[in-house]
């Protein structure tokens, strides 16, 4: 006769797994759900904070190995789900109420790639099967319709005059580039600049989202602010390239997020090494190792290093990003590892807030 098995002994044995992100077991998190028992068979859900999730594989082993040894267990059976954690003001305000996560993407200078590493995070994103929308908020030089093939297409709107964003690649798609044609210069001060932002972000139907990526303007001026006073970010990731010219202006935006009080997610650095593909000589163009100096002069962690890749290039002036068009190539596995980093972090910075708000009504109501 078979040893009955108690669910209570299946969360006690799962007590020993643990997110190595947020730092705590995955049963305390509530991660463990619809436990069945059919005599020695074992099963149950294991809720993650994201589908890109880059440790979801280890946790699902370590699940099995650590039910398995339970007496009178004969199989195991882990079902990956999510359900993506959100900012503290998701569904609590009238900006943007239906996106859990708010991103914004900056580099506080032009000329990294900070558009292309935006499109292909958002991609890698939506392909690890997390609801995505990309807002350009670059308005005098809009390169997001172009990356994604959808140049000189128009956007339509809702019958209470709300813009509905394109479609392309699976992911809500929003730009300036849709509204003119790529001969024509937008010339506005600073107040249009503003305008047309807060319409992105006030005036969209967006729909439910699990992460908008804001692909900001280099700088630190009118578009940051509007945004920032306009919607509730849930955190900053910037883009570096390795020298100093460029390190210089992603303190400055990483200096204007702190200040704003928005989490940093971490840095990335673009353009990092050049790997040659017939002799596999690695070769350091714009030197290396730029984002750690900042990472560590900040405390803020590095999500990743983006090699100099002509096929970035190629892919992106096709309108379609090497994340899809090219997805078994070592640099699309980069995307991917980085898009997994950023959710990661988003996850830790939703649980250190919503911890710290509890905490604060608890204190409240003493």
């Amino acid at each position: 006769m078979a040893q009955s098995i108690s669910e209570q002994e299946i969360l006690n044995a799962l007590k020993v797994v643990k997110d190595p992100d947020l730092n705590r077991d995955i049963v305390s998190l509530g991660f463990v759900k619809k436990i069945k028992i059919d005599q020695g068979k074992v099963s149950f859900d294991l809720e993650l904070t994201t589908p890109a999730c880059p440790v979801k594989e280890e946790l699902k082993k370590g699940c099995e190995e650590a039910v398995r040894k339970l007496p009178g267990v004969s199989h195991v059976a882990v079902e990956l789900k999510s359900h993506v954690s959100s900012r503290p003001q998701f569904g609590q305000t009238t900006v943007l109420p239906q996106v859990r996560n708010v991103i914004a993407v900056a580099s506080g200078k032009g000329g990294v790639g900070k558009s292309t590493v935006t499109a292909n995070l958002a991609l890698a994103l939506s392909d690890s099967g997390a609801k995505v929308g990309l807002l350009d908020c670059d308005i005098y030089g809009p390169s997001i319709p172009t990356m994604f093939g959808v140049r000189g297409k128009k956007l339509e709107s809702t019958v209470d005059q709300k813009i509905l964003p394109l479609k392309a690649c699976g992911i809500s798609l929003l730009s300036i580039g849709f509204l003119s044609d790529d001969k024509t210069a937008v010339i506005w001060r600073g107040p249009m600049v503003h305008q047309i932002i807060q319409q992105f972000l006030t005036r969209v139907e967006w729909g439910e989202l699990d992460y908008l990526l804001l692909d900001l303007p280099p700088g630190t001026g009118d578009a940051q602010l509007t945004i920032t006073q306009t919607v509730a970010l849930s955190g900053a990731v910037i883009i570096t390239t390795p020298q100093e010219v460029s390190l210089i202006d992603a303190r400055k935006a990483l200096v204007m997020f702190e200040k704003v009080k928005v989490p940093i997610l971490g840095i990335i650095e673009n353009m990092s090494y050049f790997g040659c593909a017939k002799c596999g000589e690695v070769a350091e163009i714009f030197k290396r190792g730029g984002a750690q100096k900042i990472g560590d002069e900040y405390k803020v962690p590095i999500l990743g290093e983006i090699p100099i890749d002509p096929h970035i290039v190629v892919t992106g002036d096709d309108g379609l990003p090497i994340v899809r068009a090219e997805p078994d190539s070592l640099t699309a596995k980069i995307y991917r590892m980085i898009a997994g980093a950023v959710a990661a972090r988003m996850s830790v910075s939703n649980l250190t807030l919503s911890e710290a708000a509890s905490l604060n009504v608890q204190w409240q109501n003493k």
